[in-house]
């Protein structure tokens, strides 16, 4: 599932193609139609992230969607391309991917294709680019819904959530979900004051609530075992008997790192990485993480046997010995 940095970057691909424009909608598969007509013939006004939940903003109401497991979102025309998105060569986001290439051009990068010329991107939790021949393409597979603009198309397929919001409701999900250092809806100090008061006054594992959406919005499995490993806290440690101190400093870090995934389209959760190590982080998972995927390795401090448990059914990755 595409952690909060990946949503946020597809939100600046819809605000650097589509904010200002009016909007063509449909739904080619035909489960959307009700909502399509909805938002058909509108202005596109915002395109913003709340951890891993995406709102484009009409003249009126608001297209919410969570890309979920198998989503993703295919956008195709003359594409303007963010500065992070040419930041990851053409890529916007990555999980477990290939990673992006640091000399040259890659056979699939922006650069090489020439953008403004006619692009398909594919966004999600994996990113790729491609040049197109014609526009608007076909839709191609289940597209739920189409967002089809005068110079830009935007193609959605596989979503969990997919549905059209009032005001009164978009400001429901805001409080629903925990903060978000890069989300428009509050300011930083009042994010992390949310964050230290959400858990806090938790006796669950602070392993737990770092995926609790409800707690803090974005951060999926592997920021939570990057996070707990650069602060050496055990994942099991209830979030009550944290520390305030120890509380922001993760949230500071969490900040920075998603500052760091937004704007190079990777999770580089190792500090200092420069030259040759930083090439290899970009093109390698196992490069540029501390704890993430490797179980039974030594770790990379202490040498302790990095340790895989599931909680709450999902992986877990820690380091015994440095997160006592």
């Amino acid at each position: 599932m595409p952690e909060g940095h990946s949503v946020h970057r597809i939100a600046r691909q819809f605000r650097a193609n589509f904010v200002g424009r009016t909007a063509a909608v449909s739904s080619p598969q035909g489960r959307f139609q009700v909502g399509a007509a909805e938002l058909d013939g509108r202005e596109i006004t915002s395109s913003d992230a709340i951890g891993k939940h995406l709102l484009v903003g009409f003249d009126g109401p608001t297209l919410h969607v969570h890309l979920g497991i198998y989503g993703a979102w295919d956008f195709a025309g003359e594409i303007s391309v963010d500065p992070t998105i040419l930041a990851a060569d053409g890529r916007m986001g990555q999980t477990g991917m290939r990673g992006a290439g640091t000399e040259g051009e890659s056979e699939d990068s922006i650069h090489s294709i020439g953008a403004p010329r006619l692009t398909r991107l594919r966004a999600g939790e994996h990113e790729t680019a491609t040049a197109v021949t014609a526009f608007p393409p076909d839709p191609v597979g289940q597209v739920r819904v189409r967002i089809l603009t005068d110079t830009a198309v935007a193609d959605l397929r596989g979503p969990t959530v997919c549905e059209v919001l009032d005001d009164r409701q978009v400001e429901a999900l805001a409080q629903r979900l925990g903060p978000d250092p890069e989300a428009p809806t509050e300011s930083k100090r009042r994010a992390e004051e949310r964050f230290v008061e959400r858990a806090s006054r938790s006796n669950q594992p602070i392993g737990q609530l770092l995926m609790d959406q409800s707690v803090v919005a974005g951060i999926g499995n592997v920021y939570r075992a990057e996070l707990l490993f650069r602060a050496a806290i055990d994942p099991h440690r209830p979030g009550s008997q944290l520390t305030d101190d120890e509380l922001r400093g993760l949230w500071r870090d969490w900040v920075k790192l998603l500052r760091i995934g937004v704007e190079t389209g990777q999770m580089l959760t190792i500090d200092g990485l420069r030259g040759a190590r930083r090439a290899a982080a970009l093109a390698n998972r196992a490069d540029r993480h501390w704890v993430y995927k490797h179980e039974g390795l030594p770790c990379r401090r202490c040498g302790t046997a990095i340790a895989l448990e599931t909680m709450q059914g999902r992986k877990l990755y820690w380091c015994p010995g440095c997160q006592r």
